[in-house]
């Protein structure tokens, strides 16, 4: 019965030793993370800011008298050149009494060509001839005016751009002011946007930007500052820039939202990292090294860095990361100082200062 009870007591003994160590295995388990090695590259610093595309001149066209739409010479998103006719209204009698009126302006020139033939022989006084003269510009007057009203009556393109959507049909009547249609000057095309004012020392007039839109992700649209602001907004401390950009194609539209990239100074070489690799919280900014690297296995280091903004994927660091370290850039969501990590590189994307966005 002892040897019973002795040999029970022991297998129970080497039984919650195993738990233990069984237990102590999982306290700590290596978490899997992936990684990169920091390295040098070159970095070109840059101003960013957020604007808006804006015509170089677009007006929502409209007429400034009332009438019944007559005809409609354009078609919506047509080209057209300054001074090309677009859209008339009903001026039939404005038409009549023009008419009329050249008559009467007519009808003077004669009678005072022919009192100044008559005057050479005293048949009619110089009073005449000046009444005669007096009207003759009055009648001319009155028929510069109706050809005003005549004009009012058609709406021309006031300079060469590209129409919208037309708002208006053959026989509406229109109300003075109506929108008819949207005319836009397309090429060359402004970004405007705003910058703090301590970047007013590191922009000047001609210097290069590079915008990038929403509706073409994957490209750059290069021009130069043309004109910036002569006060600083007093309440925002910013100044307002506007670039020049080419625009041929007419892909780039007034309104548009635009990420703005402006170059400053000389590249220079720092430690640079994938953006994921970097972990904010309340005390600031940073990253996972892996110490004592051996058979793909090592150890978490916590190290607080400084950084400069973005460029896409990427971000310099100038400050707690020397080039040649290893750096967590996932995973990191359980990690302590000193906790035990297993590298696993097999699906790392690339990381890039300008990445290509491919929708799939």
């Amino acid at each position: 019965m002892a040897i019973l009870f002795g040999g029970l007591y022991g297998f129970q003994t080497f039984k919650a030793m195993m738990i233990r160590k069984a237990i102590g295995a999982m306290a700590n388990p290596p978490q899997t993370v992936s990684t990169v090695v920091a390295a040098n590259a070159p970095w070109q610093p840059s101003l960013s800011a957020v604007g808006s595309l804006r015509a170089v001149n677009g007006a929502d066209l409209a007429l400034q008298v009332a009438g019944i739409v007559q005809s409609i010479q354009f078609s919506s998103g047509d080209s057209v050149a300054a001074g090309q006719p677009l859209l008339s209204l009903v001026a039939t009698d404005d038409i009549a009494k023009l008419h009329s009126l050249q008559a009467t302006a007519e009808n003077y020139a004669i009678v005072l060509k022919r009192d100044e033939e008559q005057i050479k022989f005293n048949a009619v006084s110089q009073a005449t001839v000046d009444s005669d003269k007096a009207n003759l510009k009055n009648a001319q007057a009155l028929v510069e005016q109706q050809k005003a009203v005549v004009e009012q009556k058609t709406l021309k393109a006031p300079f060469a751009g590209r129409l919208g959507i037309r708002a208006v049909d053959l026989g509406q009547y229109l109300s003075a002011g109506t929108s008819i249609v949207t005319l836009q000057s397309l090429d060359p095309i402004f970004v405007d946007f705003y910058l703090p004012q301590q970047a007013l020392a590191s922009i000047s007039i001609n210097q290069d930007i590079a915008i990038s839109v929403d509706s073409f992700p994957t490209e750059r649209f290069t021009g130069q500052i043309t004109a910036i602001n002569a006060k600083v907004d007093s309440s925002s401390r910013n100044v307002q820039v506007r670039a020049t950009l080419r625009n041929g194609e007419a892909r780039l539209l007034p309104g548009m939202f635009a990420k703005v990239e402006i170059a400053v100074g000389k590249p220079d070489q720092v430690v640079t990292v994938p953006l994921t690799a970097i972990v904010s919280n309340s005390y600031g900014d940073l990253v996972y090294l892996v110490d004592n690297v051996h058979d793909g296995q090592g150890t978490a280091r916590q190290m607080f860095v400084k950084t400069r903004p973005p460029k896409g994927d990427r971000v310099a660091v100038t400050e707690g990361i020397k080039p040649g370290e290893t750096v967590v850039i996932a995973g990191q969501l359980k990690l302590r100082n000193g906790s035990p990590v297993k590298i696993d590189n097999t699906h790392v994307p690339v990381a890039e200062a300008a990445p290509n966005i491919v929708d799939q």
